[in-house]
């Protein structure tokens, strides 16, 4: 792991695991205005230790808020072991998810389910302690504010925060990969999918005054609207290419809607570019996310 300074109070954590190919795909926020520490999405339980040394490394003794997007393992499973380390930081979580962070058991076992050994490697949570989490649209930070955007779509319980210009964006952009020529992007749409819910929250990110996206996968980006626009248009073609198989029958089903994609969306053109284990990482998350759509087809 290693801290990117992005600008004098704004760094980036590289929060990598002890997975194949799991490596520059999560990024952990550390955020300082008007005195206030702030830290976005703490990563999983396993990387807590090393993030707390990277912490130290930045001279960080004290963290008063932590901003969690959503809980899932990779952006909120480390919370409960955080807060050993800090016990005065408030912890801003989406009231859907509050309870799953008091008490993770039940969060704990069905992400074991989904996720199996990805589950495995990214640690069991510890419970946050009542008395250190809520959900506050508005945080003062004597001048500055955090303000909490709800933005379903990824997940039901999926909050953006916006502080001044930044946004926190979470994966309501979707997933980026750099590469020494462009990048390679996807939706992020695990199931339960909702489509207009998910392009309702882009609409609402897209609507805000900000210049910097700070995100959940990864980096940050300046060109706002242009992200968000790409964003709205490739969930749209993942959608359509998804319902074009489901209509013809393919199968096996994930396999073939991923070659198409693979082919068709330019925003997929990296793909080839791609190291082979990162290649299997996004494999398995498109195939999930190919799930979430076809789930959502299916009830239509």
């Amino acid at each position: 792991m290693a801290i990117q300074q992005i600008r004098d109070n704004l760094s980036l954590i590289d929060i990598d695991q002890a997975l194949e190919g799991f490596r520059k795909f999560i990024s952990a926020w550390l955020y300082r205005v008007n005195g206030a520490t702030i830290l976005v999405d703490p990563g999983p339980a396993s990387t807590i230790p090393y993030l707390v040394e990277r912490l130290r490394q930045a001279g960080v003794d004290r963290i008063d808020h932590v901003l969690l997007t959503h809980i899932h393992l990779d952006h909120a499973g480390g919370t409960g072991q955080l807060l050993q380390r800090f016990p005065d930081a408030a912890v801003n979580c989406h009231p859907r998810g509050i309870a799953h962070m008091v008490a993770p058991q039940k969060l704990w076992e069905e992400s074991k389910k989904v996720l199996g050994k990805v589950a495995e490697a990214y640690g069991e949570m510890a419970p946050v302690p009542e008395s250190c989490i809520s959900f506050r649209e508005r945080i003062d930070l004597g001048g500055a504010f955090i303000e909490a955007v709800e933005t379903p779509g990824h997940a039901p319980h999926h909050v953006s925060y916006r502080v001044g210009e930044i946004l926190f964006a979470g994966e309501i952009g979707g997933v980026y990969v750099p590469l020494d020529e462009g990048s390679y992007v996807r939706p992020a749409t695990p199931p339960p999918f909702r489509h207009e819910t998910f392009r309702k929250s882009i609409a609402k990110a897209a609507g805000l005054d900000v210049s910097l996206l700070c995100l959940g996968h990864y980096g940050c980006r300046q060109d706002t609207a242009a992200l968000f626009e790409r964003a709205r248009r490739q969930l749209d073609f993942w959608v359509d290419t998804v319902k074009r198989h489901f209509r013809k029958g393919s199968d096996p089903f994930e396999e073939a809607v991923l070659a198409d994609l693979i082919v068709s969306d330019p925003d997929m053109s990296g793909w080839r570019s791609l190291p082979k284990d990162i290649q299997a990482r996004e494999r398995n998350f498109c195939f999930n996310s190919i799930r979430g759509i076809r789930g959502y087809l299916m009830k239509k």
